[in-house]
């Protein structure tokens, strides 16, 4: 009978459930749904749906014309300057940053990763905003998968240490007196790091935010005792002092930075929106979409060309520029491709939403017969458009690894016509376009071991 309760006793305590350990909390994301409803910095009024057979909505869709033309929408027209020194169109007013950011996301912070946060983050660490930004939550993530790197590496030594010592008694006829270890080392060569390695890199980081905010306490306690010794003279007191917190809370901060737009979006949103007006250096005179379209090719050359030259219709900046046109009508979100070595990427959405799923190389291709009529012609064609092998296989396996599809963009360069000299005023941009043509082809890596039947 007591082995038989000893035996239920200890079947029960088994069977009791385990208590689980809540999750930490998350960091709450921002609504992005709602922040980056509109996908262009435009105000667009929806017509009602047109049934012929019904005369409703034909009323319906005329009194959305008259009203339209009794009160038509307001656009608003956001302002930018070019700075001729970085040879890219910088905007600094906040209102226009946030439009163009939410609605589209245009332009890169000149002193944050993407999204211009560099207030909020400033702000967090003078310890007068609550809260995570974006940038800190990447910072974290980063460092807690390089300590759990460091701590898989050592893992792996003990593993090797371990199994040399296994060989050494088995050639010598003793045993090892501590399997525990033999077993944790067995759970590591998984590749999963342990239980205890991860509460105790998550009591790290709870240790590092609890310092962080008592450093932040402490800077605030200094400044208040800082305002009360200042405000008083030889032990007399003047005039009531204030509080630390309150002055550190109400102290302006300047926001150092601005949105820098690549030359491509900038004439997108002049030419293809005009929803942006461009200033020149000085602010004050704005710049024509035909005028600024010169600067922009001209400055698309190291060191920038000479304004007096003509146009061409293989400029760098023509190429690179009908290939975002082409995407962006086609409805995708082009950002700059330099991160990994291409020249676009395509979103969905946008990079708050999830990643990018192809990135775009962008290659001019001279099929017409002008560019073959002579042999010097040929060569300088040739030179443009070469590339080897080895850069290829690069590029393609970097996407491999990034999980993005190459997209190989072949433009086809128009020969040139007169309108592209420079004493012509009157150019018609729409026909230079319409002359380019596009030729997308997606390039995937062949793997054996996963083609195999």
């Amino acid at each position: 009978m007591a082995s038989q309760f000893s035996f239920n006793a200890a079947s029960a305590q088994e069977q009791q459930p385990i208590p689980t350990k809540p999750r930490p909390q998350r960091h709450q994301r921002p609504d992005y749904r709602h922040i980056h409803r509109f996908p262009l910095p435009l105000t667009v009024r929806p017509l009602p749906p047109l049934i012929p057979h019904n005369p409703i909505s034909v009323i319906s869709v005329l009194l959305s014309y008259l009203t339209y033309f009794i009160a038509p929408p307001h656009h608003a027209i956001h302002s930018a300057y070019f700075d001729s020194n970085t040879s890219s169109v910088h905007v600094t007013d906040e209102k226009t940053i946030r439009a163009l950011w939410e609605m589209g996301f245009f332009g890169k912070g000149s002193l944050s990763r993407s999204e211009p946060t560099w207030i909020e983050q400033e702000k967090k660490r003078r310890g007068l905003l609550g809260g995570v930004t974006l940038d800190e939550v990447t910072r974290q993530r980063r460092a807690e998968r390089r300590d759990l790197k460091l701590q898989r590496a050592r893992s792996e030594k003990l593993i090797i240490e371990q199994r040399l010592q296994a060989e050494a008694a088995a050639r010598e006829g003793r045993t090892i007196p501590d399997p525990q270890a033999n077993l944790s080392a067995a759970r590591a060569t998984n590749g999963i790091a342990t239980t205890a390695e991860k509460l105790s890199l998550r009591k790290a980081k709870e240790a590092k935010i609890l310092e962080a905010q008592q450093l932040a306490q402490r800077d605030r306690e200094d400044a208040g005792k800082t305002v009360q010794s200042s405000t008083t003279e030889d032990n007399h007191p003047t005039e009531p002092t204030v509080s630390g917190p309150d002055i550190i809370e109400g102290m302006t901060i300047t926001n150092e930075e601005h949105l820098q737009l690549s030359n491509e979006e900038a004439f997108f949103l002049v030419y293809g929106l005009g929803a942006l007006h461009i200033f020149d250096q000085d602010h004050q005179t704005v710049l024509s979409p035909t005028f600024l379209l010169r600067k922009l090719c001209h400055h698309s050359y190291s060191p920038p060309r000479d304004s007096s030259t003509d146009l061409k219709t293989d400029d760098p900046f023509l190429v690179s520029y009908v290939v975002y046109h082409h995407f962006r009508s086609l409805g995708w979100v082009v950002r700059s491709g330099v991160k990994f070595g291409v020249d676009y990427l395509l979103y969905n959405r946008g990079p708050v939403f999830s990643h990018a799923e192809f990135a775009v190389v962008v290659i001019p291709s001279y099929d017409h017969p002008y560019w073959s009529e002579t042999d010097e012609r040929k060569t300088e064609c040739a030179a443009k458009q070469a590339r080897s092998w080895w850069w290829f296989h690069c590029v393609n396996r970097v996407q491999g690894q990034v999980q993005k599809t190459l997209v190989v963009c072949y433009v086809e360069i128009p020969p040139p016509t007169q309108d592209l000299g420079a004493t012509s005023a009157s150019l018609d941009i729409g026909a230079l376009l319409s002359r380019y043509s596009v030729r997308e082809l997606i390039i995937r890596r062949w793997i054996p071991n996963r083609s195999r039947d």
